[in-house]
């Protein structure tokens, strides 16, 4: 079955609604909104931990449920429950009254349709037994221990879900999407001389688990966590001052994300909260520096067939050779900004509003190779994987820890270090970058994305960039 004819088995065959009474009550809901729509949702996920040799955790869960929203200038009603009912819909139609009451606006044009799909609907729960799953997080378990006497702890985790939407919008038009996700994660700890260090790799999209648990996809996962762990073993203190920096490619992107790409984000530009905000058309960043948004990108964790109001995902341009273009837009924030929604409204689940939020944020390739961009570095920092960070949307202030970074001494890289965090401003970093690496990579599929107390799978992607005088915090003087 395709999307449009699963969403209707869950929603009008098995939860019993009647579409002519369902859109009945909704155009009584939507009288006098200029926009708004029903959002259903199905989903089920299952998640299992293993650690010390045995499996910790396991859960199944399935959750539904529907969530109405009434839009009025920028007035926002939003009601929700977990029964998918009429009599629920009315209620919640009900105590939205008071939203639209002697409200007379005019309703806004629905999304345009697409017939484009960017993952299968096959529910990837049933793809793999439960038992060769946890046969899988015990090969994962016994092939590190082998690889390295070293090794003293291994984790291992695989998360999958199956989720289905649903949209009906005011003027009766409806549309679905079926979504599969799965990731799997391993993290290894390593120990000599009293010592420990870790590394992790994940990965993950929107597709079924048999990609990644063959033998040599896993395998290559195991390699990959230990040894950026024994790599941490022979790091040395960070150094700590104004330096150079290069970051690596992919996962870096992280980066990108949180200090620039939230601030690109439509309600922070409207609300005049974000740094970016009135610069559209201005330079923002130095030239060959090109920043995108790509939710159509087949397959990947970030991307969407369509968005949660039900607009088709897209790429967006927002920075264009150092050139503020656009931001990322929901249909609320895009209608009141006199622009056009780009397909980045996201919610978390039925329970949740839809927010301007990314897909897949990435920079493009410049043209110098990333060898040539560590020769020309003296003295720096290379930081190729991070942890966590913390990023101020107005300011565009941020912190990052560097959970695998080198010293770049003469050109050449060095030790490893550990405990390095990078410092700085977004918009500030944008115009110190003085190299764009030709070597422009994903991350694995293992992004999550917080905003407003919600999370939703997010891509991101970088090349390899060198970033004049940033500030790098540690425990040794530069």
């Amino acid at each position: 079955m395709d999307s449009a004819a699963i969403a209707n088995d869950l929603f009008f065959t098995r939860a019993g609604l009647d579409q002519p009474r369902l859109s009945g009550l909704l155009g009584d809901a939507f009288k006098g909104a200029e926009d708004g729509e029903l959002f259903l949702e199905y989903r089920q996920s299952e998640a299992l931990a293993f650690d010390d040799g045995r499996l910790k955790s396991t859960s199944f869960d399935v959750t539904q449920g529907f969530g109405l929203r009434v839009v009025v200038g920028e007035t926002t009603g939003y009601a929700h429950a977990s029964e998918v009912s009429e009599s629920a819909v009315k209620r919640a139609a009900d105590a939205l009254g008071a939203v639209r009451q002697g409200a007379s606006g005019q309703l806004a044009l629905g999304p345009s349709r697409t017939n484009r799909t960017l993952y299968s609907p096959e529910n990837p729960l049933g793809d793999v037994p439960l038992a060769e799953k946890i046969a899988l997080m015990g090969a994962i378990d016994a092939y590190a221990r082998a690889k390295d006497s070293k090794v003293r702890q291994v984790m291992a985790s695989l998360a999958g879900e199956w989720q289905v939407v649903m949209i009906e919008r005011p003027d009766g038009s409806r549309v679905a999407d079926v979504r599969p996700l799965v990731r799997l994660n391993v993290t290894v700890a390593v120990e000599r001389d009293g010592r420990m260090e870790t590394g992790s790799f994940g990965v993950g999209g929107r597709e079924g688990y048999r990609r990644w648990i063959g033998p040599d996809a896993w395998h290559a996962q195991v390699d990959e966590a230990l040894r950026q762990a024994l790599v941490n073993l022979e790091s040395v203190p960070a150094p700590a001052g104004e330096m150079t920096v290069v970051l690596g490619p992919g996962w870096p992107g992280i980066l990108l994300h949180e200090a620039i790409g939230h601030g690109l984000e439509g309600d922070f530009n409207r609300k005049k909260t974000s740094a970016f905000a009135g610069l559209l058309g201005q330079r923002v960043a130095a030239e060959g520096v090109t920043v995108v948004d790509d939710g159509t990108i087949a397959g990947r964790r970030g991307s969407l067939t369509i968005d949660d109001e039900g607009t088709p995902s897209g790429r967006t341009v927002l920075i264009e050779n150092g050139i503020l273009r656009g931001y990322l837009q929901d249909r609320m924030n895009a209608r009141l900004m006199g622009m056009e929604p780009t397909g980045n409204g996201r919610r978390e689940s039925f329970a949740h509003q839809p927010l301007p939020r990314m897909t897949n944020t990435f920079m493009l390739a410049g043209d110098r190779a990333p060898e040539d961009i560590i020769k020309s570095v003296k003295k720096g920092l290379y930081a190729v994987n991070f942890g966590g960070g913390q990023v101020d949307i107005t300011s565009g202030k941020f912190v990052f820890s560097a959970s695998e970074a080198y010293m770049i001494e003469n050109g050449k890289l060095g030790a490893p270090v550990k405990g390095a965090s990078l410092i700085g401003n977004g918009p500030d970093v944008l115009t110190r970058v003085s190299a764009v690496g030709n070597d422009m990579a994903l991350d694995p599929g293992i992004g999550t994305c917080g905003k407003a107390g919600q999370g939703v799978p997010v891509g991101v992607g970088l090349p390899t960039l060198r970033i004049d005088g940033l500030t790098v915090g540690g425990t040794q003087a530069a």
